[in-house]
């Protein structure tokens, strides 16, 4: 199994928030907490050094106390660009990435996905989760060396995310224990946020 310090946490906050009607979705409050603190408590256990990819409120981000990466081009470019931020600035063997958005994510993430990466020899790992299952793309484990094809895939124009992975040494790991489904919940909308509320 891949040793918690040996994996680099990624908390992936670039996006416009278009859903959320533009706002910054990791500072929403949820039970008087930013998104982004209910994320990073989650992760914290599971990795060593932790990074934020952000490209607004960056001051307010760093008070978390982590270091953070805008996109590299400024020009929201989807998950794939705060990937890339992620792997140039890692310096552990692996980079588990996860969504501001998704407060009940896995705590055993990194070590499903670690133990799986291991079993195949696999350079990148992602979850199948959800009723009915599909690919958590957000949600992945990547090995330091692919930010030189990932800045590849980007320059010639690609944005697409599962494609861009598809064509990796990738695993795809399920997630269907009990417990598993609402852990990748992902509050895109303010309504969906206010169903994580007690």
């Amino acid at each position: 199994m891949t040793a918690a310090e040996a994996i680099t946490g990624l908390v992936l906050a670039g996006g416009r928030g278009s859903r959320m009607g533009g706002v910054d979705k990791g500072l929403q409050l949820l039970r008087g907490q930013p998104l982004v603190a209910h994320v990073l408590a989650r992760l914290a256990p599971q990795v060593g050094p932790m990074l934020i990819n952000a490209n607004r409120h960056l001051d307010d981000y760093a008070a978390f106390g982590h270091a953070v990466l805008p996109d590299a081009d400024g020009e929201f470019n989807g998950p794939l660009a705060g990937l890339l931020a992620g792997l140039q600035a890692c310096r552990t063997p692996w980079l588990l990435a996860v969504p501001c958005d998704s407060p009940l994510l896995p705590v055993d993430l990194a070590a499903r996905l670690g133990a799986a990466v291991e079993a195949d020899a696999a350079d990148l790992a992602l979850p199948l989760a959800g009723e009915p299952p599909q690919l958590q793309p957000v949600f992945c484990l990547l090995r330091r060396s692919l930010a030189a094809p990932l800045a590849d895939y980007l320059a010639q124009g690609g944005r697409k995310l599962e494609t861009w992975m598809r064509a990796q040494a990738h695993v795809i790991v399920p997630f269907d224990q009990a417990g598993d489904v609402p852990a990748f919940f992902n509050a895109n909308t303010l309504a969906e946020l206010s169903q994580l509320e007690p």
